[in-house]
Order: structure tokens, then sequence, then C-alpha cells
């Protein structure tokens, strides 16, 4: 174990899916970590009070002064906030653009020597899609106001209380027939959100400082037609796939958004028609020495532990 000298590190979003795995590993490691949310309170219900190397601090990603203040003295800072539905001020540019920019810039002046900035795979400027495009454009926010900024693009993450594989097994038990989206071709590359959470953490303690991006998926691009059957067939199910249009599904998301918890939202059908697959190109999983788990081997102990 590589002694990590008491540097602190601040995780912002250190209660969600991923965070709350990041500031996991990051304490595995050693280091003391300041978890950064709105709601500290489930900090504490999360991870206990026992651990005088874990702080939990008040901070809204939004406000200036309290992003300032949860980085003040730290050695590095996670950014692992995410929006996935847009509503009032909280919007894809106000968190993934200004809010990011705004982590940068701050880090930046108080001296913090590592930034590193959870984005996504695919995430692009040039994007039609306005939650894709809006990652890309924070992207590059990031890396305008913190130059040796690291960036972590994960494909669709599984786990435990995810919002995708659970989903997607929740329906294929209730649904004799399974409607598709599309022909079921858009490719995927599962990635197990543990193994995220190491790589974060290993990017954390490396030697080497320069701006980087990784891309993190899993050891097997499926298509969604591959991975609805591969899931059925784990879980002793054999449904009927129907594919339907992207359009229906469309208009579908816009009459869901109505509600007030939507089922489905225009950017979900968005994401589920572009590929999000690693790049050859791109370092990941293996220039850190992480051997990812199997889509397959996760559903097993997911579905094991369920009982």
């Amino acid at each position: 174990m590589v002694t990590t000298n008491g540097r602190t590190v601040t995780v912002f979003g250190g209660t969600g899916f991923l965070g709350r795995r990041i500031v996991r590993h990051l304490r595995y490691r050693e280091f003391p970590v300041r978890i950064a949310s709105r709601h500290p309170d489930r900090a504490h219900r999360q991870f206990g009070p026992d651990d005088p190397q874990l702080h939990s601090v008040q901070a809204d990603i939004q406000d200036e002064r309290s992003v300032a203040d949860a980085l003040a003295g730290a050695y590095g800072v996670v950014n692992a906030v995410s929006l996935y539905l847009e509503h009032g001020q909280e919007t894809f540019h106000s968190v993934h653009v200004e809010s990011a920019q705004r982590v940068a810039t701050q880090a930046r002046r108080a001296g913090v020597e590592r930034l590193v900035h959870v984005s996504g795979i695919g995430a692009d400027a040039a994007s039609p899609s306005r939650y894709i495009r809006k990652r890309g454009e924070g992207e590059l926010a990031v890396r305008t106001a913190f130059a040796d900024a690291i960036f972590v693009r994960p494909a669709v993450m599984i786990g435990p209380d995810d919002a995708f594989l659970t989903t997607i097994l929740k329906l294929l038990r209730q649904l004799p027939i399974y409607p598709m989206f599309g022909r079921g071709r858009t490719r995927l590359q599962p990635a197990y959100v543990e193994d995220v959470a190491e790589a974060v953490a290993r990017v954390m303690q490396r030697a080497e400082t320069h701006s980087t991006i990784f891309e993190f998926g899993g050891p097997r691009v499926y298509s969604y037609e591959q991975f609805l059957r591969a899931v059925a067939h784990q879980a002793g199910l054999a449904p009927l796939l129907i594919p339907i249009p992207f359009t229906v599904w469309h208009a579908l998301a816009w009459a869901s958004e109505a509600l007030p918890v939507p089922l489905l939202t225009c950017n979900q059908v968005e994401l589920m028609q572009i590929d999000t697959v690693t790049s050859p190109a791109m370092p990941g999983f293996v220039e850190l020495g992480i051997s990812p788990h199997s889509a397959e081997a996760i559903l097993q102990k997911m579905l094991s532990h369920r009982g």
C-alpha cells in the first residue's frame, strides 16, 4: 500500500451511484476524503460516523463560495456530479458546463494538485444530443480552467442499485414481450461501477500529472439486443424481443416528461441511439492494471444477492 501522506481529496457528488464508491476506494488507498454534497446527512447514513479520515461538508456545486470552502487545503478533487433529467435551474448546461468550470477554476485558485473530472464516453461538443454536447462542452471548460485536468469517461455503468441493468432485469421479469429500442443494434460496453471507482482512485494516486483522457468499458461489446438476451439468459427468462422504432420512443418520452416522475426521458432515448464503446486510442483499465469484471459476472452477483 502506497502511503498518501494525509493528502485530502474532495469528492463532489460523493453520495451518488459512482461517487460513494469512489469515496470508499480512496479511503482504501488511505486518502483522507472530504465528501462535498448538498445533503451531508446522506453521507453520514452511507458511511457511518466512525472514520476520522472521512468528513462530510455541505456544498452546492452551483455556489462559488461553498465550492471554494470545500476545496480549501485539498490535494485533489473528483467531480462526480452528473445530471440525467433537467428540472428548474438544474440544467445540463448549469451542471455539466458551468458548475464543472466552477470546480476547476476554484481548484486552480486553491492550489489543488490533481483534478479528476468524470464525464462519459462519447462526450462531444458538436453532438446533436444536448446531454452529450454539454458533456463535451464541460470537458473543454474544465481543461481551459485547469490545464492538467484528468478526464474519466465511463461507458454505461452497472452494479447494485444502478439505473440500467436493474431496470432491464425488472422489466424482463414483468414483460413476456419486451419492447426494444429500435432494432437493438446500438452497441454498448457496460462497465462495473466498482471497477470505475477503483480506476479513479488509482488515477488520483499515480505519479503522472499531465492531462489525460481515460475511457472505461467492460471486457465485452454487445449490441443492445445481445445484452438483453444475455441478461434474460442469466435470469432464466425467455422474453420475446420486439423492435420499436425510435420515433415511437421519442413520442413516448415526450409524453412521459410531463409526469412528475418521468418513466422515460428524451435524453435516455437519444443515448440509446448512440454507440457507447471505448476507443482503442484511449488509455483505460489496462493502463491502470485493472482487469474489468464482465457484465455476466456482475449480473450473477446481483441475482444471487437478491436471493
